[in-house]
């Protein structure tokens, strides 16, 4: 009978610190290595148990004197150390048997802690201890302290993080001029930053300013600059469909058709996406403007190339209501020239859709509008060449890959020796990007902006006003109501929460109905069935209801010149971009409007600076810089939705000199040594890189 094989280690249950550890996404040498301490606690001296005032954090050093369990007033161990001239109590109210013996009269033990003043004495709780004696020496670095998970305590993580850094390869694999001169080498700035010397500044370690820190910022913010740089390389291998202008074509009969003129920004983005167009390499282009700025014309008049080439065109956007007011605009511009426009939701049901799906198939849609149901598989296009996804943050990694698939799968007719047609894709944002983070996260994507607004718009006054200020704000409601003006009202839940005391859309609803006897005043909010969302958005933007109550649904898309105050309540529970977006509601009119910012003090710092910049700017990309400063690079622009690579190290706000430094020597890496770009990418990155690919 053959021997059994001896059991695979492949199927073996990983242990709960393994499970930990790659929570932490530690796997590989290098990922330890670049395990980076939080804080650090300076175990490299000791001082005397008579020097400690209440509030030190310190070393000392003594044999245990007394060591008991008492009961009262709860079970706690208490112990005792004497260092030849004083005593010191030691109090563990949380403990086990291995404690009691490591601390058993006779031991000399040296402990870290933060002293305090106590019925008998100095005292120090829950303080850090180990066994030593005589000659056990004194650390000679700083202990780092990292971050850590409940499974794993600080001396095992500290064991094994050493262990991967020594393993780690570190060597130089940027060839002599790649980095800037004076750092210091990789090796050298993470041995001394797992392990600074005890007269290192704690001050530049903490606010990473040290030189190690400038040389592990300048490598990640390269790997950062590679990876982007190169998915754009890849990109412009690929082929996507041409679609020259032509002379009296659709995009000219369009323009010819708009009740109003372009303004010049408009003029120059619209260019800029034609040229992309007219090439046969793929667009990826990000048009962001201010609200209110005007993207979607754009958006129709890039449509219009692709469709006059018979292609067809997708604008996929992440609401109904934003995707409904998209579809109403393109439908006013683009039948009256013959364009049939498809209307694609999660809602829409039964006959109605398979009509549309229908049109789509065949290609008489030439423009299909719709959210996230725009790529289900029923979907099929005939020949789509053209992906408009607005507030593309606002979609996932996977979702946008969908999509990409979706519009390969339609262009996949070409001879297979040419192999199949990459799509056009225009994202649009009305958030704009601060420029550090447009050279960073968003490096791989060519950048349109519009940065002037439509003539006759009028600036948005904004006030602060405590909750308590309340009546005087219905009473302003009443008086532009009497002017046949209109009026949002913003709240951030729908119904009661027990543990959040907000004041909720259904209970504002409900007190500006008795309070404004006679008018019409409507609810808004995601849970409502699509078609009632429809009727209630219909009677406001028609002018018949005067005031809606409503979530942040109508955050962007929802525009209605005659609207003239927005109220925003609990305003200091909303992030920066999102009350920004919220008071784009008004002043798309002729009309002066206001924006109410209610607030429930006490307030936050954050809060505060929050509000602070709706008070002093109008200008979403200011708005924008200080959202980056108060947010940074991990939440702004849904940074984490987007999948891209998150800067664990580098501080966008703080380190633009080495961004400008990165991206240079990303530039002649690819150019001149594109195998030692590849190597950098992989030792920082890792897997991370497939999300550059949406």
């Amino acid at each position: 009978m053959a021997e059994a094989s001896p059991p695979s280690n492949e199927n073996k249950p990983k242990s709960a610190p393994q499970r930990a550890l790659e929570k932490l996404g530690l796997v590989r040498d290098i990922d330890f290595a670049l395990h980076l301490p939080l804080r650090y606690e300076d175990e490299t001296k000791r001082v005397p148990i008579a020097s400690l005032r209440d509030g030190d954090v310190a070393q000392v050093e003594g044999v245990v004197t007394d060591s008991r369990v008492q009961f009262r007033p709860r079970r706690q161990l208490v112990v005792k150390i004497h260092d030849s001239a004083d005593d010191l109590v030691l109090r563990f109210l949380n403990f086990y048997p291995s404690h009691q013996k490591a601390l058993a009269e006779g031991a000399r033990v040296r402990v870290r802690g933060e002293a305090r003043g106590g019925f008998f004495g100095l005292e120090m709780v829950h303080p850090a201890f180990k066994a030593v004696d005589e000659a056990t020496p004194l650390a000679r670095a700083l202990t780092p302290v990292y971050p850590t998970t409940a499974q794993l305590p600080q001396a095992y993580l500290r064991k094994v993080v050493a262990s991967g850094l020594s393993r780690a390869d570190l060597s130089e694999q940027l060839p002599p001029g790649s980095v800037p001169a004076g750092m210091m080498s990789l090796r050298d700035a993470l041995d001394f930053l797992h392990h600074p010397a005890p007269d290192v500044s704690i001050e530049t370690l903490e606010d990473h300013s040290h030189p190690a820190w400038q040389r592990l910022k300048f490598e990640e913010l390269l790997a950062q600059q590679l990876s982007q740089l190169k998915a754009k390389q890849e990109r412009e291998r690929q082929r996507a469909p041409a679609f020259a202008l032509q002379a009296g074509g659709l995009q000219e009969k369009l323009l010819a058709a708009l009740p109003f003129s372009l303004t010049e920004a408009q003029r120059r983005v619209v260019e800029e996406i034609a040229r992309d167009l007219a090439r046969e390499t793929p667009m990826h282009r990000l048009l962001q403007g201010d609200v209110g700025s005007g993207k979607t014309v754009v958006a129709a008049l890039a449509a219009a190339v692709a469709i006059q080439q018979g292609w067809q065109c997708a604008l996929m956007a992440p609401t109904e209501i934003l995707a409904e007011q998209h579809l109403r605009k393109l439908v006013g511009w683009l039948a009256p020239l013959g364009i049939t426009v498809a209307w694609l939701t999660g809602s829409r049901k039964g006959k109605g859709r398979r009509e549309m799906l229908a049109q789509v198939a065949s290609g008489e849609a030439a423009l299909v509008v719709g959210t996230h149901a725009v790529i289900q598989d029923q979907v099929e296009f005939a020949r789509l060449g053209l992906a408009i996804i607005d507030e593309q943050h606002r979609f996932g990694v996977q979702q946008r890959l969908a999509l990409r698939s979706k519009l390969q799968q339609s262009t996949n007719g070409r001879g297979a020796a040419e192999g199949p047609l990459e799509p056009h894709t225009l994202m649009m944002s009305a958030t704009p990007i601060p420029r550090t983070l447009a050279m960073t996260l968003f490096a791989d994507l060519d950048i349109s902006t519009i940065d002037e607004l439509p003539p006759g718009r009028t600036p948005v006054v904004t006030k602060l006003f405590a909750d308590d200020k309340r009546d005087a704000v219905v009473a302003r409601i009443r008086d532009e109501v009497a002017l046949g003006r209109q009026v949002y009202w913003v709240c951030p839940l729908i119904e009661e929460s027990e543990t959040l005391d907000l004041q909720n859309a259904t209970a504002t609803h409900q007190q500006l109905c008795e309070a404004l006897p006679g008018q019409m005043i409507g609810l808004l909010h995601g849970r409502m069935p699509a078609a009632e969302k429809a009727a209630v958005m219909s009677l406001f933007t028609s002018g018949q209801m005067g005031v809606l109550v409503s979530t942040t649904v109508i955050e962007v898309g929802v525009d209605v010149p005659n609207a003239s105050l927005m109220v925003i309540e609990h305003a200091e529970r909303f992030g920066l971009s999102q009350l920004h977006q919220l008071r784009g509601r008004v002043g798309r009119g002729a009309v002066a409007s206001v924006c109410v910012l209610l607030y429930t003090p006490p307030l936050s710092e954050t809060a505060k600076s929050r509000l602070k910049a709706m008070m002093d700017t109008n200008d979403g990309f200011e708005i924008a810089r200080r959202d980056l400063d108060i947010r940074g690079p991990g939440e702004f622009f849904g940074a984490r939705q987007s999948g891209a690579p998150l800067l664990r190290f580098a501080d966008l706000a703080l380190d633009e000199p080495l961004v400008h430094q990165a991206r240079a020597s990303a530039l002649a890496l690819l150019a001149k040594h594109p195998q030692a770009a590849e190597r950098h990418v992989t030792r920082w990155l890792g897997s991370k890189t497939d999300y550059l690919k949406a």
